[in-house]
């Protein structure tokens, strides 16, 4: 489980197919001292596990692979092929960046939302104005998760936890502060760029239990079709 506060970018230095899907090899910018074989990382709101780091091919691979690691921090993770097909990492390549996320610790602050790092799917941006310090994204809004998307709800793009500022039958707008500008991809995004989508999970909660109670009362009722106001 994340929260959609991005700790920072990381650098894709590698990428490789794989038998079965995609590898990628991530240079994190900050520190993640940190990671071991088997944990959770949202990466650009993809939930991916770290399958290899360099601390750990350092203490146990070959002198050659410890050379090639050069004592810079990285880890490993490998895109099932519906990874690869639902999302846009099968297209990154070496040398762009993504933002970075490690799973909510027990005792972790909890200042985002609900984030799963299960891409629902990707749009793309439409829009990007500076409004003072602050940046305005617009994003058109993919079709079938309409119903999720409501003013001053949440939406998770690219992993990064933020709040709809406004919302139209074709678009959804964020208003970005330069924090999270800075801190994330969103820096770097431009019209056309594509980013990808996690709806709040809750919304699907409450649609399914609505669903259930109300053909339970009215059997033949359902929740309304997603293109619904």
């Amino acid at each position: 489980m994340f929260t959609g506060i991005v700790e920072g970018v990381g650098e894709v230095v590698a990428a490789s197919e794989d038998e079965g899907g995609r590898r990628l090899r991530i240079r994190p910018k900050f520190e993640g001292d940190d990671l071991h074989h088997g944990q959770s990382i949202a990466v650009s709101g993809v939930c991916l596990t770290v399958e290899a780091f360099a601390e750990d091919v350092a203490e146990q691979d070959s002198a050659a692979r410890r050379t090639e690691s050069d004592g810079e921090s990285w880890f490993e993770v490998f895109l099932a092929r519906e990874t690869v097909e639902k999302t846009y990492l099968g297209g990154v390549g070496e040398g762009e960046a993504v933002n970075l996320e490690r799973a909510l610790p027990a005792e972790g602050r909890f200042d985002g939302h609900l984030v799963q790092g299960h891409v629902d799917t990707t749009t793309t941006v439409t829009a990007v104005e500076r409004v003072g310090d602050d940046w305005w994204f617009e994003f058109a809004l993919p079709e079938g998760m309409e119903r999720y998307v409501v003013e001053k709800g949440s939406v998770a793009l690219d992993g990064i936890s933020l709040t709809v500022a406004e919302r139209t039958d074709e678009t959804l707008a964020v208003a970005v502060i330069p924090t999270t500008y800075d801190l994330t991809t969103l820096s770097s995004k431009s019209v056309g760029d594509p980013v990808h989508v996690e709806v709040d999970v809750i919304a699907k909660y409450v649609e399914s239990m609505v669903s259930g109670y109300a053909e339970r009362v009215a059997p033949g009722a359902s929740a309304p079709a997603p293109d619904a106001e």
